[in-house]
């Protein structure tokens, strides 16, 4: 079965650091694009990061450019999203996406995690 879990997710408070991991199962990651995105409460998920296969460049949403690392361990089949500097406006779930034809999570083929909580708070 080809699944990716996400972990990671905890509650921070502003301008601490966590690092959420999206590990894969019944595959190879390093294959795949992947792409993290985010839904907070009562808004629409977004796409913040996605490194492509293709080109081998990760891309950054402008919130989070600077802030947000995506890196990959092929060993562990799991790619990390280090988030520094959080801010209450983070606070969503976070979800990945391994995706087989490069489109960051948004082709048909896509496999979605199940989510992680992040929680930005004082």
């Amino acid at each position: 079965q080809l699944q990716v879990v996400e972990s990671g997710g905890d509650l921070v408070q502003p301008g601490g650091s966590l690092r959420l991991s999206c590990a894969a199962s019944g595959f190879t990651l390093d294959e795949y694009a992947v792409g993290w995105f985010r839904q907070a409460p009562g808004k629409e998920r977004e796409g913040i990061v996605c490194i492509s296969t293709t080109l081998g460049t990760t891309y950054y949403k402008n919130s989070v450019k600077g802030r947000f690392t995506l890196s990959r361990d092929n060993a562990k089949n799991t790619v990390f999203l280090q988030m520094n500097s959080l801010k209450p406006e983070d606070t969503a779930v976070y979800y990945c996406a391994a995706d087989p034809d490069d489109l960051c999570g948004m082709g048909s083929r896509s496999i979605w995690g199940q989510g992680t909580q992040v929680t930005v708070s004082s």
